[in-house]
Order: structure tokens, then sequence, then C-alpha cells
């Protein structure tokens, strides 16, 4: 019994001596691209074992001139989301070429979103499978820390207004900067208190638009769709910004 309680002994010490594993890097990973590709996106994810994704339906909020411009129709888009390690995205994008989804500017878009936290379920399956996937064993994560925050030079604008305003802030947004945006119709949900002092209707149809932009534009941007769209408006508008990194497909701006 002595010698038993010895070896588990040694062997939690081993445990608790062992550096704990790299925590992986995360982000929240977009891709938005025509719905007839969806498919195959979805393919590429797979055959990474993205672990899970999410896939919705919009449409293109570009203004005529752009969409002649780039030589793309005004057609219905896959907004394909998903939470992975920052070091496969290169990998999802690479794929994502070779199948002709990125070979033109404006065919596609993506680009990631930083987590400032998560839960620890979620975490925890990232950081048992981090050193179990064969397509990032060449690729080192890159090195952390530092005094120094990151530089973004994207933001995403999102703006979630009510059904049928769609238009009228597009045309704000592309006056103020704004090359173009995603729409997706969604249905609104609002806590009475919210509703008295905001004075938003629950339960109404809206739009949610995402507008992917520089930071140099953001400001701007922002400011003229927050006046003429904002909670005082017609449009009822919750605005706000995030930063994004790692950009793809935006060789038009």
């Amino acid at each position: 019994m002595a010698r038993k309680n010895l070896l588990t002994k040694l062997l939690s010490r081993s445990l608790d001596d062992a550096p704990p594993p790299e925590l992986p890097e995360l982000k929240f990973v977009f891709f938005i691209i025509d719905w007839n590709q969806a498919q195959a996106l979805s393919d590429i994810f797979n055959e990474h074992h993205v672990r899970f994704h999410f896939l919705t339906k919009g449409v293109t909020g570009y203004s005529s001139d752009i969409l002649d411009l780039l030589g793309i129709d005004s057609s219905d888009k896959a907004v394909i989301c998903c939470l992975e390690q920052a070091v496969l995205f290169p990998l999802l994008v690479k794929d994502a070429r070779k199948k002709q989804l990125f070979n033109s500017p404006g065919q596609g878009l993506a680009f990631t979103i930083p987590l400032s936290a998560i839960n620890d379920p979620i975490l925890l399956i990232f950081k048992e499978s981090i050193y179990k996937n064969k397509d990032l064993s060449a690729i080192k994560p890159g090195k952390k820390g530092g005094k120094m925050a990151k530089k973004y030079s994207h933001d995403l604008i999102v703006s979630i207004i009510n059904h049928g305003s769609g238009d009228e802030f597009m045309n704000t947004a592309r006056a103020a900067g704004a090359s173009g945006g995603t729409v997706m119709h969604a249905r609104g949900q609002a806590h009475d208190g919210a509703v008295k002092f905001f004075g938003i209707s629950v339960q109404d149809e809206k739009d949610i638009i995402f507008i992917l932009t520089s930071r140099e534009k953001k400001a701007a941007i922002m400011q003229a769709v927050s006046e003429a769209h904002g909670l005082n408006s017609e449009a009822h508008g919750i605005i706000f910004s995030v930063p994004a990194d790692d950009v793809t497909g935006l060789d038009f701006e």
C-alpha cells in the first residue's frame, strides 16, 4: 500500500511539474462568398477538421458601380463563420484560392475577429487538439506577449437596423467612404427596459449589416450612419465596430 501511494505521489508530482499546454490563439473567422460556392467552402472546413461552423444567407450591399467594376452580380451571399486556431486561417484561405473562391477582387472576402474571452469547455477542446492536427505541424504560432498592443488595419462595422432601411443606410455609408457591405435578415428581441428607454420595437424584422473597412475610414462611416440611422431615426440603428485582421479579398479598396 505504501509503495502504491508513493508511485501515485510521484506521478502526480511529474504532472504538476510539467509545463502547461500552450494556449492556442483563437479567432472568430468570417468568409463571405457567393451562395452557390458555400458547399465548396464547407467541404474545405470539413477537410481541415474545423470543429463547427455556421452558415447563413446574406445579400450584397455594394453599389451598382462597384459591382460593375468588379464584374459580379448582386446575388445572394453565404456568410460562413467558425471558431478556430489562428494558424489554421491561412490554410483555409489557401485551399479556398485553389478552388477559385478568391481568384479575383470582390469575388470573396475573409477576415478574422480577435477574441477577448471564451468559455472553458470550448477552450479545453482546442487545448487537447492543438498538437493533433497534422496540417498545423509545420506552422509555428506567432509569439505572444510584449507591452505593445497589436495595431489593426481594418474594422468590422456591425449595424442592426429596422428592416427596409438597408438601401438608405448603404447609400449613407457609401457616401462616407464605404465600398460596400453584406446584409442579413433577423428578428429582433428586446427587454422591456430597452423598449422604454430607446423606443426599440420588440420582434420587428431587422437587417444586420456588416461593413468591413480600413481603420482610416471607420470613424467617418460610423459618424455618418449613426447620425442618419441611429436610435433617434426611423431605422433605430444599433451601430458598433470590432477590430478585424487577416483580411483577404479587399484588393479593390
